[in-house]
């Protein structure tokens, strides 16, 4: 049996951060993988859609290029998904080798993990024993248990497609059905969402989501809100169609494809008798600190399903391996046209813990960069609190749809961390002309 100190299951951003600050510490790391380097961020989410995100904002360029003074005869240039696939896969190489100089001091083995006995990993037969590991096995696509889910494809499915579909109706409004339906409605392909609740992206601010939905319709995307799939079953000439409850009359639609983008589900790794992991409804089970229920065991990123995020991995993989770090404030970003971020408290959930907060908004029409760009349709929007004490007042949350509000969101989520006053914000110049100002210009309101 070999013996390290710390053993990492799992090689997304979770999982390789922990695995490269342990090295780092001078522990001896063992890193295990079932498939590539980089988990599902790297390999099947984050990186491979934001590579489609920019061809696709690359042929929404196209479409108003006239706007600019650059005539295109428009016959001339179409969309070729296969070409956008091959760059996709050669941005993943490229990435996939930088974890793997980011791990070099770790051993790595693949294969499908199993906790087989205390403090104990079985990989292919081979034992490997250490008084620390971290389950970091990430999520994959969940699916509505409705007739015909057969027929509908995942995110990982839409990754690969070198054809596009003429029609496709995404049934799930959150981050990635939206992030997908953004995609594909730019390459002209005719899109639905279909959302179960009476807005898109649940979480987010209902002011944010209304003007995203509204941005998306003007681009041709159809949205049947309030509505609830309940099947989906072959039609004719190929097609599929999709069964759907909206406001209590039953509703269908006929289309090429239909993106099952309901979320997604824990992964947790096989366990042996006795080695059983507690858990929740939304993952493996973990205390305060990502503790297991099992001795020396911890659980970190989708798997304990806290916060599907990408860097609440590597948060949470920092705080495991006793780093500093702020998990209270997790920023949040949406890579559509235009994109949306958030970080910090909503309107409702100030009400719901009885906070005093006052709504200011900027809009982005009032600022020259966005102008320039001819992206000026935004909105930011700050939630500040409202002290009786006379000091200034903080930045409760911070909610954008705009122009690089992914960026944008960092000085924000910064300042709600830190608790910093809003004259912190305000007597701190910001450069002219930056879309930085738009929230310069809420904050002076």
């Amino acid at each position: 049996m070999e013996k390290y100190d710390v053993i990492v299951i799992g090689s997304g951003p979770g999982g390789y951060e922990a695995a490269a600050m342990a090295a780092a510490d001078g522990l001896a790391t063992l890193l295990i993988e079932r498939d590539a380097l980089g988990g599902t961020c790297l390999n099947r989410g984050c990186i491979p859609t934001k590579a489609l995100c920019r061809s696709a904002q690359v042929a929404g360029d196209m479409a108003v290029a006239s706007r600019f003074g650059i005539v295109a005869d428009t016959a001339a240039w179409h969309t070729d998904l296969g070409v956008m696939v091959r760059r996709k896969e050669q941005i993943l190489a490229q990435l996939r080798e930088a974890v793997d100089m980011v791990t070099s001091k770790c051993t790595k083995v693949f294969g499908e993990a199993r906790l087989c006995a205390p403090h104990t990993v079985e990989v292919d037969g081979r034992q490997y024993t250490a008084p620390k590991i971290i389950i970091a096995t990430g999520s994959e696509p969940a699916t509505l248990p409705i007739p015909g889910a057969g027929l509908c494809v995942n995110s990982d499915f839409m990754l690969s497609l070198e054809e596009l579909p003429e029609s496709l109706a995404v049934i799930g409004g959150g981050v990635i059905g939206m992030e997908f339906a953004s995609i594909f409605s730019a390459f002209g392909t005719k899109v639905t969402v279909i959302e179960y609740c009476k807005e898109i992206l649940p979480p987010f601010d209902a002011d944010i989501a209304k003007r995203l939905r509204s941005a998306m319709k003007a681009r041709g995307v159809t949205f049947c809100t309030s509505s609830a799939v309940t099947a989906v079953s072959e039609a004719a000439d190929g097609l599929r169609t999709v069964t759907f409850e909206s406001k209590g009359k039953e509703k269908s639609i006929d289309t090429a494809m239909v993106l099952m983008a309901v979320g997604r589900r824990a992964n947790t790794p096989a366990t042996s008798p006795g080695m059983e992991l507690a858990m929740s409804r939304r993952g493996i089970e973990v205390d305060e600190s990502y503790r297991t229920n099992l001795p020396g065991v911890y659980a970190i990123g989708d798997c304990n399903g806290i916060c599907m995020l990408a860097h609440a991995a590597s948060a949470q993989a920092a705080a495991v391996m006793g780093r500093t770090v702020n998990i209270d404030v997790m920023p949040a970003a949406v890579f559509t046209m235009p994109e949306c971020a958030m970080a910090g408290l909503t309107e409702e959930e100030c009400q719901k813990r009885g906070i005093g907060f006052r709504a200011v908004k900027a809009m982005f029409r009032g600022n020259g960069k966005a102008l320039a760009m001819d992206e000026a349709d935004g909105m930011l929007k700050l939630l500040l609190s409202t002290p009786d004490d006379g000091t200034p007042p903080h930045i409760l949350g911070c909610h954008i749809c705009g122009p690089h509000a992914a960026d944008l969101i960092a000085e924000a989520a910064l300042a709600i961390a830190q608790r910093l006053p809003v004259t912190a914000l305000t007597t701190t110049i910001h450069a002219h002309p930056t879309l930085s100002e738009v929230l310069l210009s809420a904050l002076r309101r």
